[in-house]
């Protein structure tokens, strides 16, 4: 018969001498934290600036989704399966490394940025530049958008 192999002893529930300069730490930091925080401005004192902006820029991205010249540009760039998974229906065509991909594996990257979007100022061109037509559009893969956003740092 094998033999138990025994672990580490362990504490009883109550005991808390170990983790006595770590909570002390935390609360430290904790306090240092609450006096930097941003005034909460926006949607009836529940949103700090940033929040509310992230809001809109997500919003606005998600609805760029239905946005036709974008299902068009996705739709142009596929073709029927023909694999072995029976489940999958369409593949797509990168635009950068020609080679076929899942339609969970590419993205449409609109060619001129979106940009950023902080303050009302930022709006008209972020709205512009993210509901562009097809010309302003194309179909990669993943690894190859991952690439692309890398050589713009």
């Amino acid at each position: 018969m094998p033999r138990k192999r025994e672990g580490p002893k362990k504490r009883p529930r109550n005991d808390l001498s170990h983790k006595g300069k770590k909570v002390a730490k935390k609360k430290a930091t904790a306090q240092k934290k609450q006096s930097k925080k941003a005034p909460k401005t926006r949607n009836g004192g529940t949103m700090t600036e940033a929040a509310f902006w992230a809001y809109i820029r997500s919003t606005l991205r998600k609805k760029s989704m239905f946005w036709r010249p974008i299902l068009e540009c996705r739709n142009s760039s596929r073709r029927e399966y023909s694999g072995p998974n029976k489940r999958q229906k369409w593949e797509y065509l990168c635009g950068i490394c020609n080679k076929y991909h899942h339609g969970k594996e590419v993205v449409v990257h609109h060619i001129n940025d979106c940009g950023t979007l902080t303050c009302a100022d930022d709006l008209p061109g972020f709205v512009e530049r993210l509901f562009c037509e097809r010309d302003g559009l194309k179909v990669v893969c993943k690894n190859c958008h991952k690439n692309l956003h890398k050589t713009d740092e």
